[in-house]
């Protein structure tokens, strides 16, 4: 591996590729000493100096560690951008975009529907050094437009939200972000990079976990923030140092192989949740269902316009409410009932007990969390057998 730690262009063998070439391919350089095809795992603190002053890249892996510069490269060849940062987690990726762009006491207009983590972040941890936050219905560019004042240093959004996959138009909203001056993120953990491309549709910045569909096997924790900023992307470096919040090589490595894979994953994912949603739709004991691609989806004209499909979550709620919805995730047994999402194993939630129970209930229910509210990561098991899962359950809970 090269020993050029913090490359700045973007990295592609193929300009132009599609997506499962560049999945693969993209920013890879070839193991120097072996030429092995898959990227070792440089699994070492250390790195030996040739002379004081003079490295080959790399000095101690908190500051870079050649494993995790492959991933990087390779994420930021997925959105034609300088390679990523990659953190720890998803939270550390979202507190250091915050710490960069908010430490001096900014404010944050916030989508009111986001990760519970990211309202915990800001209203319990960083509003005691002075950051404020205003979540706002990103969905109507205007109401965010409203939020903005002195001292607004970011617009962060979630599109498709967790957990009812309410969408933000990016395009309008950066434009109205912009027009302040401010950056845009997008935390585009839901769909990846394979089925929306936020800086080409304006935002300055892209979010992931990392440990979510872009590794996509239950496998690892990790974040990235991609950015073609190359300010923004010094200054969150520094930030990883400083804090010692960087992935480590082996889940670096482990992410990379699973990226491989990612565009045909995020297709049979997509395929199968759509096919799963339309069933739930047909369902007598089904309140609601809420999938991008539905004709009864409110935003399905954005849908169509902004993603590449529906991505592999759906929403929905029983007419018996919460009890209901309890029950039926109690019942499940193919499905997996667990606080992760974007995995091969199709994985259940009850986000009000679960990743929004730190969330305010006031807050929840004006974000349509509602206490009733089911999560459904579908994973790559045949979408009949989730059915036949789902079906039995549903008997159960009613």
């Amino acid at each position: 591996m090269p020993g050029d730690a913090h490359p700045t262009a973007p990295s592609s063998p193929v300009p132009g590729a599609g997506d499962s070439t560049t999945a693969l391919h993209g920013g890879r350089q070839y193991d120097p000493a072996t030429g092995a095809i898959l990227t070792p795992i440089y699994q070492s603190t250390t790195f030996v100096q040739e002379a004081v002053g003079r490295d080959r890249g790399f000095t101690y892996t908190r500051s870079g560690n050649p494993t995790v510069v492959a991933l990087e490269r390779r994420l930021g060849a997925l959105e034609e951008a300088p390679p990523a940062v990659a953190f720890a987690t998803g939270m550390a990726a979202i507190s250091a975009l915050c710490l960069v762009l908010l430490a001096d006491g900014g404010h944050a207009v916030v989508s009111q529907v986001v990760y519970g983590g990211t309202v915990r972040l800001l209203d319990r941890v960083l509003s005691r050094f002075g950051v404020a936050a205003t979540f706002v219905d990103a969905s109507d560019p205007e109401t965010v437009r409203g939020a903005l004042r002195t001292g607004t240093r970011l617009v962060l959004v979630e599109t498709p939200a967790n957990p009812t996959l309410d969408l933000v138009d990016i395009g309008a909203v950066a434009e109205v972000a912009r027009g302040a001056g401010v950056p845009l993120a997008v935390d585009n953990t839901f769909l990846t990079p394979v089925l929306q491309r936020p800086l080409e549709l304006g935002a300055e910045a892209s979010v992931y976990s990392t440990t979510k569909f872009l590794e996509g096997h239950n496998a690892t924790v990790g974040g990235a923030v991609v950015t073609r900023d190359a300010a923004l992307l010094e200054r969150l470096r520094f930030v990883r140092n400083a804090l010692g919040i960087g992935q480590t090589p082996f889940q670096a490595w482990l992410t990379l192989r699973g990226i491989g894979t990612l565009p045909v994953r995020m297709q049979a994912h997509s395929r199968g949740a759509e096919r799963v949603a339309r069933w739930l739709e047909r369902q007598p004991a089904v309140a609601r269902v809420a999938y991008p691609t539905l004709a009864s989806f409110p935003q399905r004209e954005l849908a169509l316009r902004q993603q590449r499909d529906g991505g592999g979550l759906v929403a929905f709620e029983l007419l018996g409410g919460e009890a209901a919805g309890v029950r039926l995730m109690n019942a499940v047994r193919l499905c997996s009932l667990a606080e992760n999402l974007g995995a091969v194993e199709t994985l259940i939630t009850h986000p009000a007990s679960m990743t929004h129970a730190d969330v305010p209930a006031a807050q929840r229910r004006r974000a349509g969390i509602t206490d009733g509210l089911v999560r459904l990561s579908v994973g790559l098991e045949d979408p009949d057998d989730l059915i036949a899962d789902l079906e039995r359950a549903l008997e159960t809970a009613s």
